[in-house]
């Protein structure tokens, strides 16, 4: 009886093991079949270098909300993984410690937002926020610049470009804080060159600044693996945000903007969202929504795009990169 016993028991435990090993093949997966998943989900991380220029184009306490925006977007680079020797930032540096600054050293680009400014990298700063060093830098051209890091998108064939823009502007140019201005023409030439110099795989430009639409409109051309959006058509104002007065309100304490309502429509996006899973076009018609007051136009603008539109179906993530934290969301 108890040999009999020992014989059921022994082939319990055989068959038990039997079914650990079957659930340990049909759930836990090897580094290699996770992989070939995220490839499947389209979370290809093979792009060879993510570049980005970031540019606040103006300067003053009143400006506040231009660098608020720049500084955001770094962070939103660097968490996504962008290396800072990828990251060349334009901004002149007189807003964290000015003294109307109700927080020195910090800046903000939302009412409840944290620091923005700790980190960024101080590469063109002053009048060193030029048209000849944004040209210069786009290109890879270091003989042409003038002060500044140095720093410059040295970029090859198969890498992608990232460029924000950030301030005034009018039909056919965008300021700059040095008494010049980035004509749209000028613009379009560096482009060109920069294409037939082949070095970048695809290019994706954001503009924020009242008739950003005149900078591209019937200029871009389509075979240039560009894509660009645009705060404002060719006829119209953009606007800020988070102003006093505005609903909702900076802390008491700030007499000025903290934010752009294009730039934090994309930005405040990308800091809660998997943009590994979100395309250029999706994130498109988000902030043309937002940025439009939801089809009202009151204080709101027509957020457009122009260049190579099939550029709109790539991942943002391929540009920008994807902080870790919100894989799941």
């Amino acid at each position: 009886m108890a040999s009999k016993v020992l014989r059921l028991l022994f082939i319990a435990l055989i068959c038990v093991s039997i079914l650990y090993l079957l659930s340990f093949h049909l759930f836990i997966h090897l580094p290699a079949e996770i992989s070939s998943h995220r490839l499947k989900a389209g979370w290809n991380d093979s792009v060879e270098t993510r570049w980005a220029i970031l540019v606040a184009g103006s300067k003053g306490y009143s400006n506040y909300r231009h660098q608020a925006d720049i500084c955001h977007a770094y962070q939103i680079m660097k968490n996504g993984g962008l290396k800072d020797e990828n990251i060349i930032v334009f901004m002149y540096d007189d807003i964290a410690y000015h003294k109307k600054n109700p927080r020195p050293g910090i800046i903000i680009n939302r009412p409840d937002g944290g620091d923005v400014y700790a980190g960024v990298p101080k590469d063109y700063i002053g009048d060193d926020v030029n048209v000849n060093n944004f040209f210069a830098v786009l290109l890879g051209d270091k003989k042409s610049l003038s002060g500044g890091s140095g720093k410059v998108v040295d970029s090859g064939p198969d890498d992608h470009i990232f460029i924000f823009y950030t301030d005034h502007g009018n039909t056919g140019f965008l300021a700059m804080p040095t008494n010049s201005v980035i004509k749209a023409k000028d613009f379009i030439t560096v482009l060109k060159k920069k294409h037939a110099s082949n070095s970048y795989k695809k290019m994706v430009i954001y503009l924020q600044a009242c008739h950003s639409g005149s900078i591209f409109k019937n200029l871009l051309p389509e075979d240039m693996n560009i894509y660009a959006t645009t705060s404002s058509n060719d006829m119209e104002n953009s606007f800020p945000t988070y102003c006093p007065g505005y609903n909702p309100s900076p802390p008491l304490e700030y007499s000025t903007c903290l934010g752009t309502l294009y730039s934090v429509s994309w930005m405040e996006y990308s800091d809660s969202h998997n943009l590994r899973t979100k395309t250029l076009r999706e994130l498109y018609e988000l902030v043309k929504t937002r940025t439009s007051v939801h089809g009202t136009y009151l204080h709101g603008s027509h957020v457009m795009e122009f260049g190579d539109l099939n550029i709109g179906e790539e991942k943002v993530f391929k540009f920008i990169g994807s902080n870790p934290v919100n894989d799941n969301s």
